[in-house]
Parts: structure tokens; C-alpha cells; sequence
């Protein structure tokens, strides 16, 4: 009997085995270089799945391990999946040939999170089309110009805030937790018209900021979650895990449905998203799905709130630190201001260029997208300079790595410094477009980049204009990302002292 069982374990393990490691030959059969060291059902990953390496160091080891070739295979669990590290075939998957890779690699399912399948980072075919045609909309620079109106308060309040922690004598701030404040409660008045508590610590539990957090602050659930949704979407189809917590949706449900039957009520003009969309819908004459219309809402808060406060931690984190280029970037803005009479205006924020590059090579240092990831969605052949040529199947995964090309010495002379200076008018027109792609590339490129500018831009004037930043002890240098966070998160904060001028 012991016999048996032991046999129909060992059998079972075996047919397990095989199971697991069925596609492992995929790339040698096809003649593509790729990453050794497949373990059975991980594949390549098993050092990112157990947090011990963050994705931008696992994809850059790749990356510089392979130099010199044009494109490496990696087993993305028990799925072949292709990275491609020459710019060309960047330019060929995210522009020339855009629709045989039209899709990003992640799937929202419709009925565990309704409202998140409709944002447009996972949105293919007529769905995102049209969504694309809507955001676009919102984000002309006619209808900038309406947000910032929403974004220009928001600056007043940081400013009062500010003024008030300095005149307690508290001067060292965490600046992600500081551009959070900011950056959620200009998604609440621009977006939605509404005050978002995020600078009154005697609501901090009803603020936006609170939503964001319980949606991006790293914890088992979340951390579980994402990796499901952005690593191993298949198992996800099964378990159906949601990004989205319940009481969020409800939130927004409730939110977007009492403010949009209002704009459609009274039709008084307002400096926000929502109204925006209630404009749009009159023009078309059709009203707007409420799960839909809630859908793009929430996309306006997810996409701007997380992403935006983190890009400004970061170019905080290096005008600190790099006290010439603050000083720099100081005198522009008081410059400008006092052309435009003090005030921010949309068009003294675009005179503002070398703030754009100051931004710009934070970004390049730290983007907020550290690796893309497409699908293939019609067979193609991609033809690498070194000869190797792959024959993409629909379904295949496309990895690009973002933060590899952006600190790639190939492309970037002494990558580790902060040098502004590599986008100023002389030289920017000599960077390969396909080796900086802080908000990605071609048809698809994020549709809200322009609002995350401009939103970005105005925190930074004002606080530049009043403040002085100087780097706090307590900033851990060199920078270490943790391995479990969403975005990039150093250990330890980045902290600065502010000293009013």
C-alpha cells in the first residue's frame, strides 16, 4: 500500500513537473538568446515574486547582461515573454507597428472591478478608443487652462500650510507624504469640484489622500493584489482578486452620481473634470453610462494622484540635494511670475522651460514607470541589428525596460549624474525619443500627461518662489527602492528641511 501511494506521489510530482516546465525550451527551439536559470513554475521570476530584488534591478541586470543583442527571451512564470533592448525595436512595437502591439499586458476584469476596467491603461480595441477620444478632450489645452484654475487653489492652501507647520517650527518634511497631500487634493477640486481635506489633519480620515492610501500603501493585501493584476494576470482571471476595495467604489459611485446630476441640473459653468464630461455629453447629445463616466473619474484620481506625488518627491529629493540647480531653477520662476505679474498662469508655467528639464531628468533618473509591458495582438516579425529575428505570436508579452534605457551609458554620458542640462534646447533635439519614455511612447502615450505637468509645474513654483530646500540627514543615500512597492519607494522616506527666504 505504502508502495503505491509513494509511486502515485512521485507520479503526480513528475506530471506536475513537466507541467511547469513545458515551455522552457520555447526560446532555444526559435533560436533567441535567453536568461538561464528557468525554476519550475516561476520561471525567471522567482526573485521579484519573493520581494527580494525590485522589477527596474531585475530588468537592468537582464538588460546589461545582454548588451550587444537586440532582444532576450525570459519565462514570466510558466509564459515565454520577450524583452526588447534596442531602441529601433522600441520604436517598431510602440509607434511603427502599433497596432500588432496594440494592447498593454494587464487585464481588469468587468465584474470583479467595474470601475477600474474602464481606465484606459487597460482599455483595447473601440473601448479604448473612445475613452482616448474623452481624455483627449479634457486635456486640450483650452480646457487646461479651465483646471488650473482648481489647481491654483489647491497651491494657495499648500502655501497657508506650509506657512502654518514653518511658524510651529516645523521645518523637515517626507516629501512623498507632503506631494501627496497636494497632489490628491488637486485631483479632488480639479477632478471633482470638491474640497478633499488632504491639508486638515482634523479630517485626515475623509480626505482623498486616505482613499489613495488605502489603495497604494503598501500592505499584504495591496502587495498580493498588484502582483496578481501587473505580474500574473492569468491566476487572477481565476481568483479574481480586486484592486479597487469596496468601500472605494462605493465612494466614487455615490460621489460621481450626486455631482453629475447636479451639473446636468444646473449647468453653471465649473473648473473641473465633471464638468468637463457633463459638457462633453451635451455636445453628443447621448447621456453618459454612470459606471462608465464613474470609471473615467476614478481613472483622472488613480492616474494623477499616486504617479504625480511621486515624480515631485523626486525632483524635490534632487533640487535639495543639488543646491546650484535649485537656485537655477528659483530664478526662472520668480523671473517669470513677475513677468505674469505674480500669478500663475498656464502660459507662464509653458515659459517655464528649465523647470520642464529639471523634471525631465528626474524622471530620466527615477521614472515613475520603471518597465512597460505590451501584448502582442497580431503576428509579427521583429528583426533585431544582431541578426536574431522572432516571430511574435498573439498573446506574447513585450517587455521594455524603462529604467535600463533611461540609465543606460550608451545613450546617456555619466547616466548616474543629475544634469538638466541634457535636455536644454541645444541638445534634447540629439536624445533618441526611444530611450526616455517617462510617460511612454506613440498612440498610447498617457493621455494625462499634459494635466500631470502642469499640476507638477505649480507646485513646484510656488514652493520654489518662498522656500529654500536643503537635503535632511535623514535621507538614505544612495537611494534604495523597496522591492514591494508599487512605484519607486526609497527605504526610508526623502526628507528635506524647507527655510522660508
Amino acid at each position: 500500500m505504502t508502495v503505491v501511494l509513494v509511486t502515485l506521489i512521485l507520479g503526480a510530482l513528475t506530471v506536475l513537473y513537466f507541467y511547469l516546465t513545458r515551455n522552457y525550451k520555447y526560446w532555444q527551439k526559435r533560436g533567441v538568446p535567453c536568461v538561464d536559470g528557468a525554476l519550475p513554475g516561476f520561471g525567471n521570476m522567482l526573485s521579484v515574486i519573493s520581494m527580494k530584488t525590485h522589477i527596474a534591478d531585475f530588468c537592468s541586470k537582464i538588460y546589461m547582461d545582454n548588451k550587444g543583442r537586440s532582444m532576450v527571451g525570459i519565462y514570466d512564470f510558466t509564459s515565454p515573454a520577450l524583452m526588447i533592448i534596442e531602441p529601433t525595436l522600441v520604436k517598431v512595437v510602440l509607434q511603427t507597428n502599433f497596432s500588432s502591439f496594440a494592447e498593454n499586458a494587464i487585464h481588469i476584469d468587468f465584474e470583479t472591478d467595474p470601475l477600474l476596467s474602464y481606465n484606459p491603461f487597460g482599455l483595447s480595441g473601440e473601448k479604448w478608443l473612445n475613452s482616448r477620444k474623452r481624455l483627449t478632450y479634457a486635456f486640450s489645452s483650452m480646457r487646461l487652462k479651465i483646471l488650473l484654475e482648481s489647481v491654483k487653489e489647491v497651491c494657495t492652501t499648500m502655501e497657508h500650510y506650509m506657512d502654518k507647520k514653518l511658524s510651529n517650527n516645523e521645518t523637515e518634511f517626507e516629501l512623498k507624504a507632503l506631494f501627496s497631500r497636494y497632489s490628491a487634493q488637486v485631483i479632488a477640486g480639479a477632478g471633482f469640484g470638491v474640497d478633499g481635506y488632504c491639508f486638515d489633519d482634523e479630517k485626515k480620515d475623509i480626505s482623498f489622500r486616505k482613499l489613495g492610501q488605502t489603495i497604494f500603501k503598501p500592505s499584504t493585501r495591496t502587495i498580493i493584489t498588484f502582483v496578481l493584476v501587473f505580474l500574473i494576470p492569468s491566476l487572477n482571471k481565476i481568483l479574481k482578486l480586486r484592486l479597487l476595495p469596496k468601500h472605494v467604489d462605493n465612494f466614487f459611485r455615490t460621489l460621481v452620481a450626486e455631482l453629475m446630476e447636479q451639473r446636468r441640473k444646473d449647468g453653471i459653468s465649473r473648473n473641473d473634470f465633471l464638468h468637463l464630461m457633463a459638457e462633453l455629453e451635451r455636445a453628443e447629445g447621448d447621456k453618459f453610462d454612470d459606471v462608465m463616466l464613474t470609471g473615467q473619474a476614478i481613472s483622472f484620481f488613480l492616474d494623477g494622484y499616486e504617479t504625480s506625488s511621486t515624480v515631485m518627491s523626486f525632483v524635490g529629493f534632487y533640487l535639495a540635494r543639488y543646491t546650484k540647480s535649485q537656485e537655477k531653477l528659483r530664478q526662472e520662476v520668480v523671473s517669470v511670475l513677475n513677468k505674469y505679474g505674480s500669478e500663475i498662469t498656464y502660459e507662464s508655467l509653458k515659459e517655464m522651460t528649465y523647470m520642464d528639464q529639471v523634471i525631465n531628468e528626474s524622471m530620466r533618473l527615477v521614472p515613475a514607470a520603471l518597465l512597460m509591458k505590451k501584448r502582442c495582438t497580431e503576428e509579427f516579425e521583429l528583426k533585431g541589428s544582431d541578426g536574431v529575428v522572432c516571430r511574435v505570436s498573439p498573446g506574447m508579452e513585450i517587455l521594455i525596460p524603462v529604467h535600463a534605457f533611461h540609465n543606460d551609458p550608451q545613450y546617456w554620458e555619466n547616466p548616474e549624474e543629475f544634469d538638466p542640462e541634457r535636455f536644454n534646447s541645444e541638445r534634447k533635439h540629439s536624445i533618441d525619443k526611444f530611450t526616455f519614455l517617462p510617460f511612454g511612447e506613440g498612440p498610447r502615450i498617457c493621455v494625462g500627461m499634459r494635466m500631470a505637468q502642469l499640476q507638477i509645474k505649480a507646485g513646484l513654483a510656488i514652493i520654489l518662489r518662498k522656500y529654500r530646500l536643503e537635503l535632511s540627514p535623514k535621507t538614505q543615500i544612495p537611494l534604495k527602492m523597496i522591492p514591494s512597492a508599487i512605484l519607486p519607494t526609497p527605504k526610508g522616506g526623502l526628507w528635506a528641511y524647507f527655510k522660508q527666504l
